[in-house]
């Protein structure tokens, strides 16, 4: 994948730690006020909830995702994205190597 340039945003340095370190990502804010998070996945299963909608774009490896509410999971990797409703969750599981991504907040 090619780099993604995101123009004049504010970045959280401190990182969002989850998992005893396995899942690590780092805010940002676009100038319009856009919400996202740049993050790694190592190998495991974890849980998230959601607030707001989310849209998960895969940037680099591979993972299954199985959404609250579904009986199946589904297999998602570099260039491919999913979404998560509001007020949801969604189970990812990384095999192996290290899954990155952004997650973009949907208002």
């Amino acid at each position: 994948m090619t780099d993604i340039n995101f123009e004049n945003v504010t970045v959280h340095a401190k990182a969002n730690i989850y998992f005893d370190g396995k899942v690590v990502s780092h805010s940002i804010v676009l100038e319009d006020g856009a919400k996202k998070t740049l993050g790694l996945i190592y190998p495991g299963s974890y849980h998230f909830n959601t607030e707001l909608a989310e849209k998960m774009e895969i940037i680099a490896g591979t993972c299954n995702v199985k959404l609250d509410g579904s009986e199946e999971s589904n297999s998602y990797g570099e260039n491919q994205s999913f979404h998560v409703l509001a007020n949801s969750g969604f189970t990812i599981e990384v095999n192996e190597g290290i899954c990155e991504y952004i997650c973009s907040f949907i208002d």
